[in-house]
């Protein structure tokens, strides 16, 4: 290096032109002093967050589930005063379902666990406001600490009582019937500041709805107030739903209205009279085959006979049969019907009755 300074000086010694002067020993030094600070801070700066995306069906499932787990608690429940007086849950309903909603919130949100529907779609709460000071802590972004005791409590404020003095408010308003009071009165004054205050909420929903749609984050407006965000709970768990039950709830659904559909376009007399050589009671002296009517096999309380076999009918079943069949033949002999005769009475009569 000193050789290197030293042919440096001799080349600007022996070429002409301005002296230019070498750079101090300790500029180096001057030079890290005064960068350190700065390469320093940038090293320990937290680097931005990741950017994850959260299945939104999976949030779509997960406060559906959580929705039909409160529907088996209560229905679990009511069952439990089926014996009281009928009407008697109808008055207290708001109650039950507040008291359900807050049983789920204390056993899951309270003690940093996940709801059910949480748990069965892999989703946790995640405090969203802490995520930018993790610092070197984000690998894979669902990382984060839970919800904070402020958050869980003003969660099931908004939660589990606002929604119970909402339906007690509805409620007692509609009993009171505020709606039809005067225009001046203070009752419709409340219950025009409802209709708006539901209003305006229901527009809000929607608005966050269509955000949520596009971005992903906070499913409902007080989650988006809060900053709790659904996040995965573990990286490399799938959804613990399994849809084979609903598959087969779908195929005996569809299946059996096909069946409404197409039965009442047979002809169940045909189908018997198909059916009847195999039958395993095909004597003529089997015991009912002369006291039941033949079609809807019951004791008939005023007896018709078919001419010319004989054989006794109701009268509802017997007419019925043969105004819907022209060619009608009778269930026990399969031979046709010509005439309807009241039992006990010979034919003149009857005709003329």
């Amino acid at each position: 290096m000193i050789r290197e300074t030293l042919i440096s000086s001799s080349s600007s010694s022996s070429s002409p032109g301005p002296s230019v002067e070498a750079p101090q020993e300790d500029a180096w030094i001057e030079s890290h002093r005064r960068l350190f600070p700065e390469w320093q801070s940038l090293k320990q700066s937290s680097p931005p967050p990741i950017s994850i995306s959260i299945s939104r069906v999976n949030q779509f499932d997960a406060a559906r589930l959580d929705v039909e787990m409160s529907g088996m608690l209560k229905e679990q429940l009511v069952k439990v005063f089926s014996l009281m007086k009928p009407g008697i849950l109808f008055q207290y309903e708001p109650e039950l379902d507040a008291f359900l909603e807050f049983l789920i919130w204390r056993f899951s949100i309270w003690v940093d666990k996940p709801t059910p529907g949480n748990a069965l779609m892999n989703l946790r709460y995640r405090d969203e406001r802490a995520v930018d000071l993790l610092g070197k802590e984000i690998r894979t972004g669902l990382e984060g600490p839970g919800l904070t005791n402020s958050q869980k409590l003003w969660y099931c404020f908004s939660i589990v009582g606002g929604q119970y003095i909402w339906a007690r408010l509805q409620s007692f308003s509609a009993f009171r019937r505020w709606g039809d009071s005067e225009q001046r009165s203070l009752a419709r004054w409340a219950w025009v500041l409802i209709q708006r205050l539901e209003g305006f909420y229901k527009a809000a929903a929607s608005v966050n709805l269509l955000i949520f749609l596009y971005s992903g984050r906070y499913r409902s407006l007080i989650e988006r107030i809060l900053k709790a965000r659904l996040v995965y709970g573990s990286p490399h768990m799938n959804r613990a739903v399994s849809f084979e039950y609903m598959n087969r709830q779908l195929v005996w659904n569809e299946f059996s209205e096909m069946l409404l559909v197409l039965l009442p376009l047979l002809n169940s007399s045909s189908i018997k009279k198909f059916l009847l050589p195999f039958s395993k009671d095909k004597s003529p002296g089997s015991s009912g085959d002369d006291t039941a009517c033949p079609i809807c096999l019951a004791n008939p309380t005023i007896p018709f006979v078919a001419v010319p076999c004989q054989h006794r009918y109701c009268y509802y079943c017997l007419r019925t049969r043969c105004a819907a069949t022209p060619q009608f033949r009778c269930a026990r002999c399969n031979e046709p019907v010509m005439a309807v005769q009241r039992h006990g009475l010979p034919p003149s009569k009857t005709a003329k009755d």
